[in-house]
């Protein structure tokens, strides 16, 4: 390097010295009017952001295909509009938001999808997710764009609307959307905008560049913003001190407006969005909470000028600018490019020496992560590539024992207690975590960049807060899991004492027609009615069975013969097959079917006789036939005669005369029944009962002398006659003993 070059080096230097301690002056007097305050903690690593401020932001020429992650931001992941094959045109939307909290995707380009599917994406797990391919076509052709003219004269919620559907998330932090930010939850009153120009982590000049080249869109951006929150009292534009270009583009393009640059002193970090809250209003985001939760609303210069471009240009967010910095590359600085940019074609462009380099960093050392492969793209919140070699960026030592010298305690900007998180995250105690408000880190490295011991502090943070999350997911599942059985659980329960209530009432209802019906049966009428029909049944009975010819009787009792010996048969192998549990039923059922059979044989020997003693001729049948048919020839004349009536009873096309007699029979001992005493009762069903025994002792001793097999049940079948027989006796002597009854 030549002494000219040296002394231009040295003469800029000492001009940035010089202008940085006017911007401080600057700084310290506006301090004192808005009361500029301190945070906790903090450290002051070496910042490294003149290597990347040397030129204005450039451009790279447009890569051959361009990978967009469909998840770029906080919150669900948006859904496809395209598929393969489809020709896409810069600037259109491509896939749409899921749920309230996301954002939609658009083409950085014009060209051809090519792929959807998983592929490499910037983040600290590694791990793929899914992707638009867009094959570009070179001509960058726009989609046509609808700008707000006056965004005064539109309502709130179209505004918003507007910003949503241009998929503006935050572009200094973990991508946020804006519109959900813009919009409060709760009824909050925000009375302070803050711009977030801070900027802390080294490296980063991103933003730095952005205000003082694209000052006028920023004020724009926080004019529409300001607008959006219905003029909130003060609106302040923090920037750190070591920025003088920046704080003097961006005071000269706030005149004549009622926004105030807040120039502070320089420490990292406090570009986190708590520390800034606590700088310039010194008001705490309470654990867990959100600034809205204290009136107050922040956003970055970034997002500030994407809503400028999306309301005034109707431009979506599909590029941005990124610091492309590090010893690994021949060229450092800072370049608009669009999003799904692959990191490797801006390395190549930069004069990456692949010997040299020592890994990818996407975001600054203290709080950006190392990515394994260079083919992810750029997305919305890529505000860094750092390329760095090893004498710059040393690989970290072996972690060695915590020494507790309360170091990480001192540097923590969230006032929190590192080295008790760090034991608790490592004894995996989610309760005491929690209780040390674990979620209250910004996970800004300031503790590990101080530790002695080089322990990654944050990378133990960040899987322990990794862990409780999906804890609290899990538990999400469960409970409505649980939810949704018990509310099944009701409804069957509800169904069940339904059904039981229409049960309850249907045999009260079957309970109510019977007693009804027994009130009805032992009405006089009702008996009579009831002893009158059973009596003809019996009749009807006794002459279908005389009136069936002695060959019906004979195959009738053949075929039951036949199914008595084949149920014996079957019986038989069952027994044979039986184990001991089941031979004694298998016996009993045995018996019982060769009763029956016997019964069967018993019935065919009279059938047998029957048939033999009937006359079979021809002659016989058709003498026997012509009566019925002449009497059948004069009932064709006469109508029908009813079956039954209230009165008088009849059988319909019984014309034999031998029906007509038994019923007449029956209906007149019927008749002579029902006109009988109580003693005159019991006298006649004694003497009935006493022909029965007889003819069972007759039947018995039958059976004994032809040694039947059915003898025990004859016997049986006598015992129980004999023992009715004796209670009527015995009712017949105590009523002669009372003549009254």
């Amino acid at each position: 390097m030549s002494q000219v070059e040296h002394r231009t080096i040295a003469e800029e230097r000492r001009a940035a010295r010089e202008a940085h301690l006017i911007a401080s002056e600057k700084a310290r007097d506006l301090s004192r009017e808005l009361k500029i305050n301190d945070f906790h903690g903090g450290v002051h690593p070496p910042e490294n952001k003149h290597q990347s401020t040397g030129e204005p932001i450039g451009h790279i020429p447009l890569a051959e295909d361009l990978i967009v992650p469909l998840n770029q931001h906080i919150g669900g992941t948006a859904i496809p509009l395209v598929k393969l094959g489809d020709n896409v045109l810069k600037g259109q939307k491509i896939a749409e938001a899921d749920g309230p909290v996301s954002c939609p995707v658009h083409a950085p380009s014009s060209g051809k999808v090519v792929a959807i599917e998983p592929m490499a994406v910037p983040h600290p797990s590694g791990m793929a997710a899914d992707c638009i391919q867009i094959r570009t076509d070179g001509r960058d052709q726009w989609y046509p764009l609808e700008p707000v003219e006056d965004f005064r004269r539109v309502e709130i919620d179209t505004l918003l609307e507007k910003i949503r559907d241009c998929g503006i998330a935050g572009m200094g932090g973990a991508g946020f959307p804006t519109a959900v930010k813009l919009a409060p939850r709760g009824g909050a009153e925000i009375d302070t905008l803050i711009i977030n120009g801070t900027e802390c982590e080294p490296y980063i000049t991103a933003d730095d560049m952005l205000m003082r080249e694209r000052a006028e869109e920023i004020i724009g951006g926080v004019e529409i913003l300001a607008h959006l929150l219905d003029e909130p009292e003060r609106v302040l534009i923090g920037i750190e001190d070591n920025k003088p270009e920046a704080i003097a583009a961006m005071k000269k393009a706030a005149e004549g407006t009622r926004f105030h640059v807040v120039v502070f002193p320089t420490k990292y970090p406090s570009g986190g969005e708590k520390q800034l809250i606590e700088i310039l209003t010194g008001r705490e985001v309470p654990n867990e909470g959100l600034p809205a939760n204290v009136g107050i609303v922040c956003q970055n210069v970034g997002t500030a000028r994407a809503v400028y471009r999306a309301i005034a240009h109707g431009e979506p967010l599909i590029s941005r600018v990124t610091t492309v910095v590090g010893e690994a590359l021949a060229h450092q600085r800072n370049i608009e490019v669009p999003l799904g940019t692959p990191i490797r074609h801006i390395l190549e462009h930069h004069g990456v020496d692949r010997k040299q380099l020592q890994r990818v960093v996407i975001g600054g050392p203290m709080m950006g992560y190392t990515i394994d492969d260079d083919r992810a793209p750029v997305v919305k919140t890529t505000n860094c590539i750092l390329a760095p070699t090893d004498q710059e960026l040393p690989p970290p030592p072996p972690a060695q024992a915590c020494i507790r010298c309360g170091l990480c305690a001192e540097a923590c900007p969230a006032s929190l207690l590192p080295q008790q998180l760090y034991w608790y995250a490592r004894a995996d105690d989610r309760e005491k975590l929690q209780a040390y408000n674990l979620f209250d880190c910004i996970e800004c490295g300031a503790c590990s960049y101080v530790c002695p011991s080089s322990i990654p502090l944050v990378q133990y943070y960040r899987a322990a807060k990794g862990d409780i999350r999906e804890a609290r997911l899990e538990k999400e599942k469960a409970d409505r899991a649980r939810e949704r059985f018990e509310y099944r659980k009701l409804r069957l329960e509800k169904a069940e004492k339904e059904k039981e209530a229409k049960r309850l009432a249907r045999k009260k209802a079957a309970e109510e027609a019977r007693r009804q019906r027994e009130q009805n049966a032992n009405s006089p009428e009702a008996q009579a009615a009831k002893q009158e029909a059973d009596v003809v049944a019996a009749a009807l009975a006794r002459v279908k069975a005389k009136q069936a010819s002695p060959e019906q009787q004979l195959a009738r009792a053949q075929r039951s013969l036949t199914s008595a010996e084949h149920r014996v048969e079957r019986i038989q192998r069952k027994l044979a097959e039986a184990d001991e549990n089941q031979r004694a039923q298998l016996e009993a059922q045995l018996k019982t079917a060769e009763l029956k059979r016997q019964e069967a044989r018993d019935k065919l020997k009279e059938a047998e006789q029957q048939a033999t003693n009937a006359p079979t001729s021809e002659s016989t049948r058709e003498s026997a036939q012509k009566p019925a048919e002449n009497e059948q020839a004069e009932s064709a004349d006469k109508p029908a005669a009813p079956s039954v009536t209230d009165d008088k009873l009849t059988v319909a096309g019984a014309s034999s005369s031998a029906a007509s007699a038994a019923i007449e029979k029956a209906k007149a001992a019927a008749a002579a029944r029902a006109s009988m005493s109580p003693r005159e009762k019991l006298a006649a069903e004694i003497e009935a009962l006493e022909k029965r025994v007889a003819k069972a002792e007759a039947r018995l001793e039958k059976a004994r002398s032809e040694d039947d097999a059915n003898v025990d049940a004859f016997a049986t079948a006598l015992g129980k006659m004999q023992e009715k027989l004796q209670e009527k006796q015995a009712a017949q002597q105590k009523q002669s003993g009372n003549p009254d009854q």
